[in-house]
């Protein structure tokens, strides 16, 4: 069942409750309303009858009279009264005596005052009445014909408002409930057009303030963000064709001119020595690829311990000098550690070693002579490392971005680089809660700035 259906029959349900309910209120309060007001026209009548029989002195025989003439055409009250010895002194009509009085009605007059109950459906009142010192018993019965008229009049009435309000309700549920989500079915219509190759469609939002346009809005930022992985891996994949078509074509052109004719050692050597380094480039290519993939892994695929900087950062300038021999870097700690508390960090080894490694051979490829330092700073919640060289710099244009993958600026032409290393140690960092920045100018050197939560 849609929602919008459900809507309308709930909406429904619970407006038929409250009617049912307010129309059981209202007939039950008739109905006890009506029950009292006879029962007190019952109490006047009563009286009434004692006064006319007894003090004025108006003769039975009249009194029967008119009762029996009132009877033609209306529902008349039947009084009777009898002494104290119980016996019958005036009766309306005994030949109809529609109540039967006992003993036990007497007494219970006599001990309470006044009674009142059903039979069949007529009301039957009793109660004492004194008159000159003496006390009588009266009683007074009939049936409230106009009355019950009313109520069942009442409750026919109240159960055709019931459903033609509920058939009312039902109709205009369904009309405003097509109108409310109607641009829910414009929305799913325009998201059902959308696919990967329109993601620049968008929902409209009316320029309304409700929660249907902040959907649409949360839905367009989504799909702000879906076209934007979509370029940036369509560009990704673009540099990466590149990046690898450049030395598998130098590779394959090398061998091709070696095996085009008979050459000498050396020029074999040559050949052999070129295709090596490209291989070289494109193995290095790869495990930054790969790299840069498990960077993007989600934390909890990722397996975390407590590592040591100083390690960390000797062992990256190991791996580094290993491969780079001429590179000179220094490590300095700014501040005496007490605890290896304080220069720990909970995080992945190998991916924080490759985020260093990769800051090491930036600061070092871009320096004449090629060398970097880095500083180490610690409180009590972050340790703070500063990657500095004293290098050609990054032109003011470029800084904005650095850190996006294949990006290669003004300096591009100074040394070999794929333009992978800083978007990859920007996402190591920030994998492990972290934060990058960077300070450069021009001929005078770069620092980047690596702060890291402390285990």
């Amino acid at each position: 069942m849609k929602i919008r259906t459900r809507l309308v029959f709930l909406f429904t349900l619970i407006t038929a409750i409250i009617l049912s309910l307010f129309a059981t209120v209202i007939y039950l309060s008739a109905k006890e309303n009506r029950q009292i007001e006879f029962y007190n026209l019952l109490q006047k009548e009563a009286i009434t009858k004692a006064n006319l029989f007894l003090n004025a002195h108006v003769d039975k025989k009249i009194l029967q009279d008119i009762y029996h003439n009132n009877r033609k055409i209306l529902n008349e009250v039947e009084v009777a009264i009898y002494d104290t010895k119980f016996d019958l002194i005036y009766h309306d009509a005994v030949d109809i005596d529609f109540v039967k009085e006992t003993k036990p009605m007497f007494d219970e007059i006599y001990q309470k005052g006044e009674i009142k109950f059903y039979q069949q459906d007529w009301q039957v009142i009793g109660l004492q009445y004194i008159y000159q010192g003496k006390r009588y018993i009266v009683t007074a019965a009939a049936y409230d014909q106009y009355g019950y008229s009313k109520l069942h009049n009442l409750l026919n009435n109240s159960i055709i408002v019931f459903i033609i309000s509920i058939l009312f309700i039902l109709v205009a549920g369904i009309f405003f409930s097509k109108k409310a989500f109607e641009p829910v079915r414009a929305m799913s219509e325009k998201a059902r057009n959308i696919s990967a190759t329109n993601l620049d469609l968008r929902l409209s939002n009316n320029d309304n303030k409700d929660e249907l346009s902040e959907l649409a809005d949360t839905f367009n930022d989504m799909l702000d963000r879906l076209e934007n992985s979509f370029d940036a891996q369509k560009h990704f994949v673009s540099n990466i064709s590149h990046e690898l078509r450049t030395p598998l074509a130098a590779i394959i052109t090398e061998l091709e001119l070696s095996m085009s004719k008979d050459r000498g050692i050396d020029d074999y050597k040559n050949a052999i020595n070129h295709a090596l380094n490209d291989s070289n480039k494109l193995a290095r290519l790869c495990n930054s690829l790969l790299d840069l993939a498990k960077a993007s892994y989600d934390p909890a695929e990722i397996a975390f311990k407590p590592i040591r900087v100083d390690e960390l950062l000797l062992d990256a300038r190991q791996q580094v000098q290993k491969t780079n021999p001429e590179y000179k870097i220094d490590i300095h700690f700014d501040d005496d550690f007490e605890n290896d508390n304080q220069i720990s960090i909970n995080g992945n080894e190998y991916l924080l070693k490759v985020a260093c490694s990769n800051l090491f051979e930036n600061g070092c490829k871009f320096s004449i002579p090629p060398r970097c330092t880095v500083s180490v700073l610690f409180d009590s919640q972050n340790i703070v490392l500063k990657f500095v060289d004293l290098g050609i710099g990054i032109a003011t244009e470029d800084l904005p971005q650095i850190f996006s993958p294949f990006y290669r600026g003004k300096n591009k032409d100074y040394t070999y680089g794929h333009g992978i290393g800083l978007a990859l140690t920007q996402k190591i960092i920030a994998l492990h809660n972290g934060n990058i920045s960077v300070i450069s100018k021009e001929n005078e050197g770069t620092t980047f700035i690596l702060t890291l939560p402390h285990c």
